[in-house]
């Protein structure tokens, strides 16, 4: 299946691409080059293949959570401008 010149438009068109009929011509190619690949890929059986979003696998190197000691509401609140109800308390904006 190929792409007509007429669809080519059509798409440049929806994407508000200004295109001259030389970059018409040469995006049919293209496009068509595509088509072309994506029948090769649909063509394969890829029944037993693992979908994947990295072609090379992907390590977490995170490291663990673990609990630590850490501020106190009060110690954290302390040098607060403005406070209330043990939460820090923001000026709107605009206000």
């Amino acid at each position: 299946m190929a792409i007509t010149e007429d669809q080519v438009r059509h798409v440049a068109m929806l994407a508000r691409l200004g295109l001259d009929d030389e970059q018409i011509a040469s995006l049919g190619v293209e496009l068509n080059d595509i088509l072309v690949q994506v029948d090769r890929i649909s063509a394969l059986d890829l029944a037993d293949i693992e979908p994947t979003a990295h072609a090379v696998a992907q390590v977490n190197v995170t490291r663990t959570d673990e609990v630590r000691p850490c501020l106190s509401r009060e110690d954290a609140l302390r040098n607060a401008p403005q406070q209330q109800d043990g939460a820090f308390l923001i000026p709107k904006f605009g206000a």
